[in-house]
């Protein structure tokens, strides 16, 4: 089990994506994916946050969810000074050991032209082998080569595959679970109640069939008046944008 009391809540890139105003925060609103987003989702009572990964020219890896940064120059074209952005391993430094993350990683085109123990892959594997001993984990990513490759050489890190769209449960399910990874997460648009195929089995049949596979099921991004329906439907853990607002929904 990944999640130690589902359903767990998880912060989508910290408080939520885009800048967000912390509950009760008389400072402004805080950017995605940096410490003070991060610290704000934990303050707000979160034990799990989920982060974006990706890697710059000089092999450093950075938090960023889109390829580029403004004014449209792709990351894995500039060294990580000339981003402006955090370094994981910063993060981890500076995050408490009791906060747990899902670390979604973003590959990039180029990493299809060598294998994933030479480029992303390889820069992320010491980085998770030290904090798998201080913290629970989990890693996330669209990409199956990478996640096959994390899957051989951290075995007691749970991965979770990531789908999106068009491609939805039906499809998800029986490929996690061929590729022996412990969760699937689905965004919302890709399943469920707000799925526009009228085909598609109901949520809590799919999530019923995911756990017979030994998948744990988790939703992102579900609006807060519907988070009681992905917990009705018993998805193991949601990542959300507006924190205090499933919060309260929950409660």
């Amino acid at each position: 089990m990944i999640f130690e009391k589902p359903p767990a809540v998880i912060g989508h890139r910290g408080l939520g994506s885009g800048d967000r105003t912390p509950p009760g925060g008389a400072s402004g609103p805080v950017a995605e994916n940096t410490l003070p987003s991060l610290l704000a989702a934990v303050d707000a009572g979160l034990g799990w946050v989920e982060i974006d990964v990706t890697r710059t020219a000089d092999d450093h890896l950075v938090l960023r969810h889109d390829p580029t940064v403004e004014g449209g120059d792709h990351i894995v074209d500039m060294p990580a000074d000339a981003s402006g952005l955090p370094l994981l391993t910063e993060i981890f430094d500076a995050l408490p050991a009791d906060v747990a993350v899902d670390v979604d990683v973003k590959t990039v085109l180029e990493d299809a032209v060598d294998a994933p123990s030479r480029r992303t892959g390889a820069l992320l594997l010491p980085v998770l082998k030290r904090e798998a001993r201080r913290r629970r984990l989990l890693v996330t990513s669209f990409d199956p080569a990478l996640l096959v490759f994390l899957r051989d050489e951290l075995p007691d890190v749970p991965l979770g595959l990531l789908t999106w769209l068009r491609f939805p449960m039906w499809h998800a399910v029986p490929a996690a679970a061929g590729l022996n990874l412990q969760a699937i997460a689905v965004h919302t648009g890709s399943c469920g109640f707000e799925h526009p195929d009228s085909r598609l089995r109901p949520l809590d049949h799919c999530v019923d069939v995911a756990h017979q596979a030994g998948l744990d099921v988790i939703a992102w991004c579900p609006a807060a008046d519907r988070a009681p329906d992905y917990v009705a439907a018993g998805v193991d853990a949601m990542v959300v944008n507006d924190v205090p607002g499933v919060l309260t929904a929950l409660a």
